[in-house]
């Protein structure tokens, strides 16, 4: 970036006029759609002088720091460049890094501007900072901030009081959300939809329908926030009849509400619902975003219909890495490794970087395939080649592939030499590796590990027990589940999820829930 330096203190000026005289301000204004639009306004304006000016200067950093063609990066180098930043710039940059990916830089902003400049926070720039504790998950340090809200006598600026039940709503704390809403009943539709969606995110589904039943008015976001909820929960039927509800009463749903119900579609494989949501989508028109693309090729994918998922993936007017990566998982799931791993050749010869997430998807293509030298070395590409650190998930696939190629020992080195902790996971992976081997000894170990790990959980004492079994230990295999019942460890039950006419209906082992369990067991005892 051409240095420049400007101050924010220069005479008033006409803002229409000065707009009026510079076009590339217009520009700016109006036609400027990416950061090559405005790096050529941005160059434009410094070689003219005009960049020091203030009004250009804050349009310059409003743009790099709030918009989505912005880069908040560069926002930052624009706003250390000004000697004296004003109120617009300290709220713009604050409000910029909120929004990014890194919010805990807004805070860090937050206590600069309180600390050591002469422009002292206004109520327009505590909302971005709550907004920041609530990305970050930190209500408790947030309630602080509330608290100075509250001694400057602004809990009632609706602004704030919207940001700080979002916040504690993101949170979990509850209780501090319910204190704030009934402190004053005139809230707008904005804190309506926080609590809807805190409640929700936080397993009080039905209080949150309650809530959202009596809302005063309801927007596209309070739908969308309900159907959500119930999707999150797992109840799949009442957000298509919520979704049925809205469309009786004519209101319009965003994609959000589609990416939704896409995913409960997902979630519980219920191909025919996703169809229909999917057809939906195309009658009426919706912007086939990433976002979306992504969505029904993951439906697809995560109901087995492969096929129609690479079609909605090779038809895709844009494909953002997200399509990629869930096209690479999917088609390494359903039984088509080598796929896989031909798209993510595709995907190295594309515009498009591979991250964290795409090695997951071709490690687990790999496991599947028993391609462990294949594996070792997209491991190892990941470091050396991307600049990527592997997670605990990418050394879970690389165990997994080891474990089954019957590579226990190095496996077992792999778990102990990697730089991030092992968890359960990793050393059930290890652990199942040993029962299909026979490995008793390693078993233990790996056994040992996840108990310690967490006492409460069953997969240790259950997979153990299944090796000494295999390999005709029946007194030690039944000693592990006396310890399990001494414990009183229950190992969960496991369970399937059918789709019949558009229904989904749950079955769990051992289970006579269901309405028709009775029906169920007796044409079973029937056809044996």
């Amino acid at each position: 970036m051409i240095p420049f330096s400007c101050s924010l203190a220069s005479p008033s000026t006409s803002i229409s006029k000065f707009i009026s005289d510079h076009p590339h301000l217009t520009m700016l204004e109006k036609d400027c759609t990416s950061m090559k639009d405005i790096r050529n306004i941005h160059a434009h304006l410094l070689k003219t002088g005009f960049a020091k000016h203030p009004l250009a200067v804050s349009s310059l950093l409003a743009f790099y720091a709030t918009s989505p063609a912005g880069d908040i990066n560069y926002a930052y180098l624009v706003f250390t460049q000004i000697h004296s930043p004003n109120l617009f710039s300290w709220n713009t940059i604050i409000r910029g890094f909120s929004q990014s990916s890194t919010p805990q830089l807004a805070l860090s902003l937050f206590i600069e501007m309180l600390i050591f400049s002469s422009v002292q926070p206004h109520r327009l720039t505590y909302p971005s900072v709550f907004k920041a504790y609530a990305q970050l998950g930190l209500a408790h340090y947030g309630a602080q901030l509330h608290g100075r809200v509250i001694k400057l006598g602004l809990q009632f600026d609706s602004f704030i009081r919207n940001t700080i039940i979002y916040m504690y709503a993101n949170c979990g704390f509850l209780s501090e959300m319910w204190k704030v809403f009934y402190e004053r009943m005139d809230f707008d539709v904005v804190a309506w939809n926080s609590m809807v969606m805190g409640l929700a995110k936080c397993g009080e589904i039905d209080e949150s329908r309650k809530l959202f039943d009596e809302m005063p008015q309801r927007n596209t976001v309070s739908w969308n926030s309900m159907i959500s909820g119930y999707v999150r929960n797992g109840r799949l039927r009442e957000a298509l009849d919520l979704f049925y509800q809205m469309q009786r009463e004519r209101i319009k749903p965003s994609e959000f509400t589609m990416v939704s119900l896409l995913n409960a579609s997902a979630r519980f494989g219920a191909l025919k619902q996703g169809e229909w949501i999917h057809d939906y989508i195309r009658k009426n028109n919706f912007e086939q975003n990433v976002i979306v693309t992504t969505s029904i090729i993951d439906m697809y994918c995560k109901c087995g219909s492969i096929g129609k998922a690479f079609q909605v993936f090779e038809m895709a007017p844009v494909r953002g890495l997200s399509c990629w990566n869930t096209m690479i998982l999917g088609l390494a799931m359903n039984g088509c490794e080598n796929e896989a791993l031909q798209l993510f050749s595709r995907l190295k010869c594309s515009n498009l970087r591979p991250d964290d997430v795409t090695f997951v998807g071709v490690l687990t293509a790999c496991n599947y395939s028993g391609l462990v030298d294949k594996a070792k070395e997209c491991l190892s590409s990941m470091t050396n080649t991307y600049k990527i650190n592997p997670s605990i998930k990418h050394y879970s696939c690389m165990v997994d592939t080891l474990g089954r190629a019957g590579l226990l020992e190095e496996a077992e080195e792999l778990i102990r030499n990697m730089p991030v902790n092992p968890d359960a996971i990793i050393w059930s992976s290890l652990l199942s590796a040993c029962r299909k081997h026979g490995n008793v000894e390693l078993a233990k170990q790996a056994a040992k590990h996840i108990v310690d790990l967490d006492g409460n959980e069953s997969c240790g004492y259950v997979l153990l027990s299944n090796v000494y079994a295999a390999s005709d230990q029946f007194e030690e295999a039944m000693d592990q589940r006396l310890s399990m019942k001494e414990k009183q460890i229950e190992k969960e039950p496991g369970c399937s999820l059918i789709e019949v006419n558009g229904k989904i209906h749950e079955f769990v082992a051992g289970g006579r829930l269901h309405p028709q369990a009775q029906e169920v067991y007796s044409l079973l005892s029937g056809s044996g």
